[in-house]
């Protein structure tokens, strides 16, 4: 299988403190990855290294084959645009504009398709996500559900090679988590590899892989295969990562 993503002795300092130490993985094309760890053990900064969003200290991180650790500002946020979608614990969606403006908006900016392609497939992600009933609706005036749907949406306008999430069902109850995590899975079915970090135990287990860090380094991993969706196999997949959890201490 191609790998899409490879991180090459990665570490990464602030002022002195060590937060990543010689990291080393790879992401194989339509993997779905969960990074798991307590407070503080380098998850998050894990994401934004390997996304482009922060430089590592030193190391490599190979996208597609090539390294983007080394680009400049303005060729990795061309990169970002084009070939990665973002979703994050709360939307980050533009106050001034409706929910379908904010979903194309990266689409027009990217400018691979016209904007009447941009609103066409903007109008399928709405659909498919069930969201096409408040499109011209006013940011303020949906559910917390629907916004994080609506960035699920402008993730994937662009038809990223790969999908991050830092904690995106973070600030959800437990049936919207459900739904957007379905949502997230039905995306991976498709194709797209997933990147996502998350405490939830219950959201990790829709992984086909996760990676355990502790203080900085890859403590362990566990494959779990793909997620299918039967109850039974689910309950399975979720007990199975509970213990071995319990044995990584978290």
């Amino acid at each position: 299988m191609k790998t899409i993503l490879e991180a090459k002795n990665l570490c990464k300092s602030f002022e002195g403190t060590v937060v990543l130490n010689d990291i080393n993985f790879r992401v194989d094309e339509g993997e779905f990855i969960a990074i798991m760890g307590r407070s503080g053990s380098g998850k998050s900064t894990l994401l934004y290294s390997i996304s482009g969003m922060d430089r590592p200290t030193s190391g490599n991180v190979l996208f597609c084959g090539k390294d983007i650790s080394k680009l400049d500002d303005g060729k990795m946020s061309e990169v970002r645009l084009k070939h990665m979608g973002f979703i994050f614990q709360h939307s980050h969606l533009l106050k001034n504009l409706s929910i379908r403006d904010n979903i194309v908006l990266p689409g027009f900016k990217a400018g691979a398709l016209s904007r009447e392609e941009v609103n066409k497939y903007a109008n399928s992600l709405m659909l498919k996500t069930g969201i096409d009933s408040v499109a011209g609706h006013d940011v303020k005036k949906v559910s917390g559900g629907q916004l994080q749907r609506a960035a699920i949406c402008r993730a994937l306008i662009n038809k990223p090679d790969v999908l991050f999430g830092d904690e995106p069902t973070g600030a959800l109850n437990s049936s919207t988590t459900r739904e957007v995590m379905d949502i997230i899975n039905s995306i991976n079915g498709e194709g797209t590899t997933v990147i996502i970090v998350t405490h939830d135990a219950k959201v990790a287990a829709r992984a086909s892989r996760v990676i355990y860090l502790m203080d900085g380094n890859i403590h362990d991993e566990l494959t779990l295969g793909k997620y299918e969706g039967d109850e039974k196999v689910k309950l399975s997949r979720e007990k199975r990562l509970a213990e071995w959890l319990e044995k990584q201490g978290f």
